[in-house]
């Protein structure tokens, strides 16, 4: 297997990046206090939360969250779903008004069944042709350069991503991210790049690979495999940035596996706390932390107990972060 080696600067359609690992994106994960807290670990572009156009249209408070960005958090891409092109068009309008980013992102590959009973998500896999209108319509639309997510295809007997592949180019689109399982798959069993070789080179976009994405020489050999062009990072980059970091460096030619200490790691969970109570209200920060914090600690002997300890704290802000203190001297000692 032949080595291969990526240019830098790297672009997609018109805008230029400093690296080829994409943070993916994550439904209560990759808001931006997330997205701040992994960049300087190797990001070269981040992805917002999935955005239904509905929500946009219809003028959802917490849809319009999602649209927040910082002077940090750029280049940036928000990731839209739909399945009704008359409101797709009206959401990227309001969009290009209200939000600052750089890349429109589709998706269609969410196999959530409330995604996908609505026609969207990864639904779309099942209709190529009228996926093409549906694209080449957004495209000429709007002012940013248009990207895709898909699956291989709908289950083992419609793996049809290279006819969804051509579809989606030939509309228009400036990247395609493949995720490596089957819609019926959903996030179960294992990412099967064998069936994506050689494609990136046959493909006149870049192709960006996704799913499983755990380990660098792993990653390495999915991207030497599949011709990929950039990487994307997603649940197994969820308190660990040190894995972002590796990949970043793996992309540059530069193989570094770096140590993982317990106090190293509280220290990233003090950070990204941090951002979260800058950020959020209280009572809002509260819970969406308790639900990431623990991952920060889940490869390390007694880490059961400190995820425990966080599961079971009840109060406040302050509490977590005067108990991470704690964890984080004790392991000094």
């Amino acid at each position: 297997m032949s080595d291969i080696r990526f240019p830098y600067p790297a672009s997609i359609g018109d805008v230029s990046l400093d690296g080829r690992l994409i943070l993916g994106p994550m439904a209560g994960v990759t808001y931006l206090p997330y997205r701040e807290f992994m960049r300087p670990y190797g990001i070269a572009l981040s992805v917002s939360e999935m955005i239904s156009d509905c929500g946009i249209v219809y003028h959802n408070q917490r849809t319009f969250e999602y649209f927040a960005s910082s002077p940090s958090d750029h280049p940036f891409a928000l990731q839209l779903f739909g399945s009704q092109l008359d409101k797709t068009l009206a959401a990227i309008a309001i969009l290009e008004k209200e939000a600052q980013y750089e890349i429109l992102d589709l998706n269609f590959g969410c196999p959530v069944p409330k995604v996908t009973k609505t026609g969207a998500g990864s639904s779309w896999l099942s209709r190529p042709e009228e996926l093409y209108s549906y694209v080449r319509a957004i495209v000429l639309a709007s002012h940013k350069p248009v990207t895709a997510k898909i699956r291989l295809g709908i289950d083992d007997k419609h793996l049809n991503f290279r006819e969804v592949c051509s579809a989606l180019i030939e509309a228009g689109v400036k990247m395609i991210t493949i995720h490596a399982r089957t819609k019926s798959q959903g996030y179960s069993g294992y990412a099967r790049y064998e069936l994506l070789k050689d494609l990136g080179p046959q493909i006149s976009v870049p192709l960006c690979i996704s799913g499983d994405i755990n380990d660098p020489v792993k990653a390495k050999e999915a991207m030497q495999l599949t011709g990929a062009s950039f990487l994307m990072l997603a649940r197994y980059g969820v308190g660990d940035p040190l894995l972002a970091k590796e990949l970043s460096d793996m992309l540059k030619g530069e193989e570094v596996k770096y140590s993982r200490t317990l106090e190293e790691q509280t220290g990233f969970a003090l950070e990204y706390l941090e951002k979260m109570k800058a950020y959020f209200d209280p009572k809002i920060a509260f819970p969406l932390s308790k639900g990431i914090l623990p991952k920060f600690f889940h490869f390390f002997p007694g880490g059961k107990k400190i995820r425990q300890e966080i599961v079971e704290l009840t109060r406040n802000m302050d509490d977590m972060e005067i108990l991470l203190k704690r964890i984080q001297k004790r392991n000094h000692l």
